[in-house]
């Protein structure tokens, strides 16, 4: 039994996820002042003002005076398993080369494909465990990690275990969900996508289903990367296997990717930065949770998502990272989720539900999120004298260890 006392602020969210993430006002924070929590290691006993604090637990108690405490931060969007630099072309992008040139000569995710195939599974741990750290110094206590660079049937294989390793690496520290993504692009070696979908992604599912390791699959649909009938294959398949899905929906092109993942139940569909409004009702009426991206936008120059015809429509919306090494090289989900709010009008209950409540739904988590009593003490501690100050100082990390 532990217990928390004099804190200046506990972000509750009470009344968020009372309403179920959907349509929220300022005042959903349900933010209690000069607050107070109980908790073991399953569950939150009580948390409340000072003034009504249990006696009992005042000899364990820890004042934590000039802290902020929130719902843990979950990055429900990641690919940090590989290896290689793109930074140049980065750089090149800036100075007017176009992607597709850049791949041509090349770069794009084929090189990060070939380092990190080239990367043995130590210096792949290595590498993916130490922004896991950086990660979690910025207090993101919860982080989805999906495999893709490896786009073979034996390092697909690898990445999946790689990412179990680490789970249980960092289990008292880092909660991790491990998401299948070998469906991220396919070798030019394959006459199209179905035909690594039936040689590499769905064979390897089927041998790593039975070992429950992976949380999720996911696949990159877009048109000259992976059908609709491929999602189907794939999605039917993980259905089969007891396995959640989700999809990058609707990035590139309005395709209808996002509808598809509603059809599947998927727990999320991702980046929507050309999503239809037709589409926007179908997210609205159903409980799978739009994950927005926008660092994405930001590193590729590109229109945000359209944040607030979700929002209006009674979508749940969450914000992650989509930490990569081309599309957006950028870890700090609290950074890009504080500059992007006011581009896509979100209040501030909606923001810090996008990246707690919702972000955890994006996630299958549903007994995280918000602080009240029963759910899993997972929470974020930040020492600053209230709320507003974490998202008002872009950048700086006000994070501490509990």
């Amino acid at each position: 039994m532990k217990a928390f006392t004099d804190l200046n602020e506990i972000l509750t969210l009470k009344s968020a996820h009372k309403k179920d993430g959907r349509f929220l006002l300022p005042e959903d924070l349900s933010i209690l002042k000069n607050a107070g929590i109980v908790f073991d290691d399953e569950k939150i006993i009580w948390v409340g003002g000072m003034d009504q604090f249990p006696e009992e637990y005042l000899p364990i108690a820890k004042s934590l005076k000039g802290h902020v405490l929130t719902p843990e931060l979950v990055d429900s969007h990641t690919h940090l398993v590989f290896a290689g630099d793109r930074s140049l072309e980065y750089a090149q992008r800036l100075n007017g080369t176009s992607y597709e040139e850049i791949a041509k000569n090349g770069g794009g995710i084929q090189y990060t494909v070939e380092k990190t195939n080239a990367a043995s599974f130590d210096e792949l741990f290595n590498l993916a465990a130490e922004r896991i750290e950086r990660l979690h110094s910025y207090g993101i206590g919860t982080i989805e990690i999906k495999s893709g660079y490896g786009l073979s049937f034996e390092k697909e294989w690898e990445m999946s275990l790689l990412i179990e390793k680490l789970k249980k690496h960092f289990i008292h520290k880092v909660q991790i969900f491990n998401t299948y993504l070998a469906a991220h692009d396919f070798p030019k070696t394959y006459q199209d996508s179905s035909h690594y979908m039936k040689e590499v992604v769905i064979p390897l599912l089927e041998k790593l289903g039975p070992l429950k390791i992976i949380d999720a699959v996911d696949i990159f649909h877009e048109k000259n990367y992976f059908s609709t009938e491929d999602v189907t294959a794939l999605f039917e398949k993980a259905s089969l296997l007891g396995i959640p899905r989700k999809i990058h929906a609707d990035e590139l092109n309005t395709n209808g990717g996002a509808e598809l993942g509603v059809h599947h139940s998927a727990l999320s569909v991702d980046h929507l930065l050309k999503i239809s409004q037709e589409e926007i009702i179908a997210l609205a009426k159903s409980n799978t949770i739009a994950t927005l991206l926008p660092g994405t936008a930001f590193f590729l120059g590109k229109p945000l998502a359209p944040a607030r015809l979700l929002l209006d429509a009674g979508a749940k919306v969450a914000i992650a990272s989509d930490y990569n090494p081309g599309s957006c090289h950028c870890d700090n989900l609290l950074l890009i989720a504080s500059i992007s709010a006011a581009q896509l009008k979100m209040n501030l209950c909606e923001l810090w539900s996008a990246i707690t409540l919702n972000a955890a739904g994006a996630l299958g988590l549903k007994n995280q999120g918000a602080l009240i009593e029963g759910m899993a003490p997972r929470f974020s501690l930040f020492k600053t004298k209230g709320l507003h100050h974490i998202t008002y100082h872009w950048g700086m990390n006000f994070s501490v260890k509990s």
